[in-house]
């Protein structure tokens, strides 16, 4: 049987780091550090790239790098072959325990202070040899750097735009109504319906949080009025609110943290009521994607339960969240 001998190919996984690099900076010294390796030899491996694959890459002068309309799509390519190159490594790396090692797991801002103290108990005891790097940021920022696989996963509301990816549910975190005391839309004792809220005042987060788009996607359907004030974060929302500034939604996973540090009056609301989905997603080329769901049931047994929910003018004290 004849064997067929196979040409090496004429680049090679660092010099496409290289290009890469310097599409990313726009700068060859700035590539360099970044590659820990001397300008001039990085110049050189960028040169035999381009010799390679025929064209060049990069337009280049003393004072500005630019990206060439040829090299454009192979550079999102050879992003593309990076990735599968590092998912190589890692499915390599954790083929003996997926769940030993490092993890980097994205979290939004109106998850993590809440979610995080119930579960990380459960993780420990689960997963021993586990260390979990978690890292707070917005969705949009959380779905980029997920993508460009900088993490290995991210806990995040799925009602957002995420592109293409796995996605493992963890909870449906239903919204409630929080007001100040004395506000006639928190004296009454059933759930609240969206035509109570008509002309309301309503304070929301700001531009780039999931949860605003949610929020203000029902209140658009009640008529509400929101206030020109935007929060930077739910506990600003709920210190707001407690003052007489007008009315909110909170999530429930939210609500035990913030009554403790704001006298707030909390409804539920009536059917069909608002809610986020809480989930753990990942980009479907994961080599470990068996581990992650395995992770995301994790989560979901040891998510806390709802806190009992507001009667009328009575303010909410909520049961200790489950360990």
């Amino acid at each position: 049987m004849a064997i067929t001998r196979l040409p090496p190919h004429p680049f090679s996984l660092r010099q496409l780091q290289y290009a890469v690099a310097v599409a990313e900076t726009l700068s060859f010294r700035r590539a360099a550090e970044r590659c820990r390796v001397a300008q001039p030899s990085l110049s050189t491996q960028i040169a035999q790239l381009e010799s390679a694959l025929g064209l060049r890459l990069f337009e280049r002068d003393r004072r500005r790098v630019l990206v060439t309309g040829a090299g454009r799509p192979l550079l999102e390519q050879m992003r593309r072959l990076l990735l599968q190159a590092d998912d190589l490594l890692e499915a390599a790396r954790r083929a003996g325990d997926p769940l030993a090692g490092a993890l980097r797991v994205g979290v939004i801002p109106t998850i993590s202070p809440y979610l995080l103290p119930a579960i990380a108990p459960a993780l420990r005891a689960a997963y021993p040899a586990l260390h979990l790097t978690w890292l707070e940021d917005r969705t949009a920022e959380l779905v980029r750097s997920l993508h460009a696989g900088t993490l290995d996963a991210a806990l995040l509301a799925v009602e957002a735009e995420l592109g293409d990816v796995e996605v493992a549910p963890v909870a449906r975190d239903a919204f409630v109504l929080a007001t100040p005391p004395g506000h006639p839309l928190g004296v009454a004792r059933e759930p609240a319906s969206a035509a109570e809220l008509r002309d309301a005042s309503v304070l929301l987060l700001e531009d780039g949080h999931c949860l605003r788009e949610q929020a203000l996607a029902f209140c658009s359907r009640a008529r509400t009025r929101e206030l020109e004030f935007r929060a930077t974060s739910l506990s600003t929302l709920a210190q707001m609110v407690a003052g007489g500034a007008g009315v909110t939604l909170l999530p429930e996973l939210a609500v035990p943290t913030e009554t403790r540090r704001a006298d707030l009056r909390l409804r539920p609301f009536a059917d069909p009521a608002p809610f986020r989905t809480v989930a753990l997603v990942w980009r479907r080329s994961s080599p470990i994607a068996e581990a992650l769901r395995r992770l995301a049931g994790t989560v979901k047994a040891a998510y806390p339960a709802p806190a009992g929910r507001a009667a009328g003018s009575e303010r909410q004290r909520p049961r200790a969240p489950r360990a």
